[in-house]
């Protein structure tokens, strides 16, 4: 077993209470029988193209929700941006690992707008790696606990030897607190949700300003 399989070993793991892990849980409403497999292959095939890569930057979030990484196993990203973010990898897919209609998140369709202007290649991830929900609402988000983020911190800190770091983007004050304790260059931009879309649109644009140029480029061919 390498480096990034013990670290998906790991993170499959992680056990608290009222918070799905959907590398080791099924839904019982949603997901189809194999989908803990499918979703700790996703983020194994993610993590072996970024080791590949030789600059990688981390786009940091708070938590999985219920609407985009507890279905997909994926970071910021919900089923409608799983294509797109297999082909930013040059990954030949990621597969659903739910049954019925597609659902798409507010926060990683804002975050996917994004992701064409990106000059190196992105890796996903949030503080901490599960979906915190209330109580027995598994469909409901929550905060994690300090608890919690500290033990998700710990698979942030062990990205950052894996992967060839350029820079961390914190989306969100809770994600910048513990990002900042890897770097303090962290760039820190507001969180899409709450009425920070178009603040958050502008300020990731500054940071990556080629997108704009990729995007007219694609249009006009």
């Amino acid at each position: 077993m390498n480096a990034i399989e013990r670290f998906v070993e790991r993170v499959s793991n992680v056990r608290f209470e009222n918070c799905f892990n959907p590398y080791a849980d099924t839904c019982p409403l949603h997901d189809q029988q194999s989908a803990p497999d499918i979703r700790r292959n996703n983020l194994t095939q993610i993590l072996l193209a970024l080791a590949a890569a030789p600059s990688v930057d981390i786009w940091v979030g708070r938590d999985l929700g219920y609407k985009g990484g507890r279905r997909t196993g994926v970071a910021l990203t919900d089923e409608y941006c799983l294509d797109t973010y297999a082909s930013h990898l040059r990954l030949k897919s990621l597969r659903r690992a739910t049954n019925g209609p597609a659902v798409r998140e507010r926060t990683a369709s804002n975050v996917f707008r994004l992701l064409d202007r990106a000059d190196v290649p992105i890796m996903t991830w949030n503080v901490f790696p599960l979906h915190p929900h209330c109580g027995e609402d598994s469909l409901s988000n929550r905060h994690h606990t300090r608890e919690e983020a500290e033990v998700g911190f710990t698979f942030l800190q062990e990205l950052c030897v894996l992967l060839e770091v350029r820079r961390i983007v914190a989306i969100g004050d809770d994600a910048a607190k513990w990002a900042r304790k890897i770097s303090s260059e962290t760039i820190h931009v507001r969180h899409p949700s709450y009425g920070g879309q178009a603040e958050f649109l502008e300020q990731m644009r500054l940071l990556y300003p080629m997108a704009g140029t990729k995007g007219r480029q694609a249009q006009r061919r």
